[in-house]
C-alpha cells in the first residue's frame, strides 16, 4: 500500500512539466506544416494575385479551364479573351492562370533536367 502512496505522489510531483512535453510533439509538428504546406501556399497566392493585378490587353493567357487567348478588354473582376478571330469570351480574373509563355517555360523546365 505505501508503495502505491508514492508512486502516486511522484505522477503528482512530475505533472507541470510532462504537461509541457507532452504538447511538444503538437508544436513541432504545427511548425513543420507551416514550413512545409502553410507557408508556401500563401505565397503561391501572392504571386498570383500580383500577376492579375498586372494584367494587360494584348497578353497572351491560359484559364483554367484550358483556353488559350489574348486579352481584349479588362475590368476589376472580368477579363474579355479573343480566342478566335472575332471570338470573344469573358472570364473572371481569378481563372486566369499564367501566360502561355511561362506555361511553355514550365513544361520545358522539368523535360530538361530530367533529361541532363
Amino acid at each position: 500500500m505505501v508503495n502505491i502512496a508514492f508512486a502516486a505522489d511522484a505522477g503528482a510531483a512530475a505533472g507541470p512539466q510532462n504537461g509541457f512535453m507532452s504538447f511538444l510533439p503538437l508544436i513541432l509538428i504545427f511548425v513543420i506544416f507551416y514550413f512545409l504546406l502553410i507557408r508556401p501556399q500563401q505565397k503561391k497566392a501572392k504571386d498570383h494575385q500580383i500577376f492579375l493585378a498586372n494584367l494587360k490587353k494584348g497578353d497572351q493567357v491560359v484559364t483554367s479551364g484550358g483556353l488559350h487567348g489574348e486579352i481584349t478588354g479588362l475590368t476589376d473582376t472580368v477579363v474579355t479573351l479573343e480566342i478566335a478571330d472575332n471570338l470573344r469570351v469573358k472570364v473572371a480574373r481569378p481563372y486566369i492562370l499564367g501566360t502561355i509563355s511561362a506555361m511553355a517555360a514550365a513544361k520545358e523546365t522539368p523535360a530538361k533536367t530530367s533529361g541532363a
